[in-house]
C-alpha cells in the first residue's frame, strides 16, 4: 500500500472492541519501532510511551472516570469513557522533561524552542503509531484528558516526575467504521505560489 493510501486509512475510530486483528506483540513492536525511528530535535530521545492492555487498561479508564468526577465535583456520563475501556488497550504518550531541560542547557540559544520541538516530535510519534495501527487493521482515536489525570497516571504507573503526559490513544478491533470523510476544497487550506 502506498503512503497516501496509508494516510487515507488512518481515521479516528470510536467504535472499538477487544478483538484485535493482530497479536498484541505486533502492536508492541510497532510502538517500539516508532519510538526508535521517529525523529526528535537534536536527537534528544525525549519521547516516552506506555502501552496499557488487559486489566490495567480497564483500571486505567475507571481511574480516569474517577479523576473527572473529582475534578468536576459531579457524576458524569460514563458512556464515552466506557467506549474507550471497551477497546483492547491504550497508548499513553509522554515526553521526559528532564531530558529536554538537559538539552536546553547545552543549547541555550535555542532553549525557548525546545517545547515546540518536543511537541512536534510527539505529534509525529502519535501519527506514526496511529497510521501503523490503521495499516494493521487496528482502530484508534486520540484523547486529551491531561492535565486533569496527570497525577493519577503518575501514581498508577509509578512514573518519574519528569514524565509529562501529552495524549491517550485507545486502540482495538474496529466494531464500527467511522463515517466517510466529507470532501473539501483543499485549496482553501493550501496555497501554491510560483
Amino acid at each position: 500500500m502506498d503512503f497516501f493510501n496509508m494516510l487515507k486509512n488512518r481515521r479516528s475510530v470510536y467504535g472499538l472492541n477487544k478483538n484485535l486483528p493482530v497479536f498484541k506483540d505486533k502492536v508492541f513492536d510497532l510502538v517500539r519501532d516508532s519510538v526508535r525511528y521517529v525523529p526528535d530535535a537534536f536527537d534528544m530521545k525525549s519521547q516516552r510511551v506506555i502501552v496499557v492492555v488487559d486489566d490495567a487498561h480497564e483500571k486505567f479508564w475507571d481511574a480516569v472516570y474517577d479523576e473527572l468526577v473529582r475534578a468536576t465535583g459531579n457524576p458524569i456520563p460514563r458512556e464515552r469513557l466506557d467506549s474507550f475501556a471497551a477497546a483492547a488497550g491504550t497508548i499513553l504518550y509522554f515526553y521526559d522533561s528532564a531530558v529536554v531541560n538537559e538539552v536546553r542547557k547545552r543549547y541555550p540559544l535555542y532553549a525557548e524552542n525546545f517545547h515546540d520541538w518536543v511537541m512536534q516530535s510527539n505529534g509525529m510519534l502519535q501519527f506514526a503509531i496511529w497510521t501503523g495501527l490503521a495499516e494493521m487493521g487496528v482502530g484508534a482515536n486520540l484523547q486529551h484528558y491531561n492535565p486533569v489525570i496527570d497525577k493519577m497516571v503518575a501514581q498508577m504507573f509509578n512514573l518519574p516526575e519528569a514524565w509529562v503526559l501529552v495524549a491517550e490513544m485507545p486502540f482495538g478491533g474496529i466494531a464500527k467504521q467511522p463515517s466517510p470523510k466529507i470532501p473539501e476544497d483543499i485549496d482553501i487550506r493550501v496555497k501554491i505560489e510560483k
